[in-house]
This record gives structure tokens, sequence and C-alpha cells, in this order.
């Protein structure tokens, strides 16, 4: 079996059974991207711009707000352009490319809030010893390995996929997701698939153990600390985020496991809320329950009205 591949170029499978009614479609994917890019924006502005926020853990808020604000910037446009103007073919290249995009991002999620609840921790636990100057060393060393982790694994997902021979073009979704352009694919596709399993068990799933982990520390110590409030409020925001996102994973998964019984629509539907929903919840969550976030916020908001 040849290593090269057939096709040069492949279509998108957009919503394209609608027809004549796909470009209604820009008006509620148009929603979420205004809303998911504008309040990532105005999150990152206020973490940036007040030297109160510049503490690690605001840090890290700024730094989910970047990835959240990326990923419908780079990802969701191409979509959005689709719609009004008709374009659904994308060059294996180009796909290849956004794939790499899409699970980097999305890996830089989970490894965030495994950051957070991290610095939660030794923040609780360690408490004098924890000073922001020992919180930027510990960040650095957690930060390192894990974004070493993130940039092998999808660069290994991509390089795999490059070689493989594609005997069909039409990919079943919206954008270039790993699944997606193995499963075009004729050729033994097992090592791709073994890698993908790895990359889940690795990234997403360990994530979440080391994060409920961090949280169960976290509330043991409050409580015998007798800082419940702070502590659960922190947890509790974490925790908001993180379902999430898992919940989305989980239905876009199943989805994917039952595609024969969902209309096409259905799991596209799935995978577009598994990429976006997330990007526009956590803003909300992170701006709404932090209290010194949340101060910056409406003092802006107040001192713009004014003017």
């Amino acid at each position: 079996m040849t290593n090269i591949s057939s096709h040069t170029v492949f279509e998108l499978s957009c919503f394209l059974e609608l027809g004549h009614l796909r470009p209604l479609l820009f008006l509620p994917f148009s929603l979420f991207y205004f809303l998911s890019v504008g309040t990532n924006i105005l999150l990152l502005y206020v973490v940036v711009r007040h030297r109160s926020l510049h503490a690690p853990m605001y840090l890290l808020i700024g730094g989910m707000a970047c990835v959240d604000g990326l990923l419908p910037l780079l990802v969701l446009s191409p979509i959005l352009l689709s719609f009004v103007g008709g374009w659904t073919h994308v060059s294996v290249s180009m796909c290849l490319l956004q794939m790499f995009v899409v699970h980097l991002l999305g890996s830089l999620q989970s490894t965030i809030l495994l950051w957070m609840a991290l610095d939660r921790c030794f923040a609780l636990v360690f408490p004098l010893r924890y000073s922001e100057r020992m919180a930027g060393r510990v960040l650095l060393v957690v930060a390192v390995p894990l974004m070493l982790r993130n940039v092998v694994l999808v660069s290994g997902l991509v390089v795999l996929a490059s070689r493989l021979h594609f005997c069909d073009q039409l990919v079943q979704n919206c954008f270039c997701e790993h699944m997606a352009v193995v499963s075009l694919a004729c050729g033994d596709t097992s090592l791709n698939s073994a890698l993908g399993l790895l990359g889940i068990g690795l990234v997403p799933v360990l994530d979440f153990i080391l994060i409920n982990t961090s949280y169960v520390v976290v509330l043991a110590t409050a409580l015998r600390g007798r800082v419940v409030t702070k502590a659960t409020n922190t947890v509790v925001t974490h925790i908001i985020v993180m379902l999430t996102s898992l919940t989305v994973i989980l239905v876009a998964f199943i989805s994917y496991r039952i595609q024969h019984k969902l209309p096409h629509s259905a799991r596209l539907l799935c995978s577009a809320l598994y990429l976006f929903l997330p990007s526009t919840i956590n803003p909300l969550a992170f701006g709404i329950r932090t209290q010194e976030i949340r101060k910056q916020i409406l003092h802006l908001l107040r001192h713009k009205l004014s003017v």
C-alpha cells in the first residue's frame, strides 16, 4: 500500500444536506462566535491590565481565556465563511494543520484546568512557603512536561494521519477532527487508533484524575483549617467548567459510537458543541464566580457606560 494520498482535497460535510437552508445557520453560529470571542477578550484584557490580577491563579485564567478565544477564532471562522460563501473544500495539508490546532488547543484547555487545581492545592496546603515567586517556579515545573506531553501526542496524531492513504474525501464533520479524517483511510489505521486512545488516557483522563485528587486535598485541608468558603468557591467554579467540558466530550464521543442511529446533522451539532460550548461557558464561569475579576469587569463596564 502506497503512503501517498490519493486525494489532495477534502470536502467537509458541514450540514450540506440542508441545501439552500444552510446559510441560515450563519446566525446561531455567529452568535456563539461573537459571544465566545468577545467574553474571552474582555476577560483577558481585565487580567492583563490590572496588576492586582497578576497572581498565578489569575494568569492561568487569562491563559484559559486566550485558548478559549483562539478556538472559535481559528476554527469557527472558516465554518462561518462556508455558510455564507458555500466553501466546503479544504486541502489535505490545511486539514492536517487544522487538526493539529484543534487538538492542541483542546488539550491545553484540560491542562490549564489541571494547573489551576494544582496551584490551589499547593497554595492551600503550603501557604507559608507558597509565595508568588515560589508559585511561578512550581507552575513552570508543572507546565513544561505537560506542554511537551500535549505537543508530542498531537504531533504524533497528525504525522501518522499524514502517512495514510485516503480512499474517500468527504469528512463527516465541520472541521478536521482526528477520528473523522482517519475514517477516510482505506489502509490499516490500528496504529492511529492506538495513539488516539493513548492520547485520551494521557490527557483528559489523567488530567481528570489529578484534578479530582487535588480537589479532595483542597477540601480536606480547608475543612481542617476552617477556610471552607473561599476554597469551596474556587473548587465549585472549576467543577462547573470541568463538568461542562466533560459533558460535551462525552456527548460527542457517544454520538460517534451510535452514528448510524443519529441524524447526520445531530452528530455535527454534537461535534460543534464539543468544540465551542466550553469556550463560551468558561469565561462566564470565571468572570462571574471569581470575585476579584467580577469586581474589575463591573468597574470597567460602569466606567464605559458613564463616559
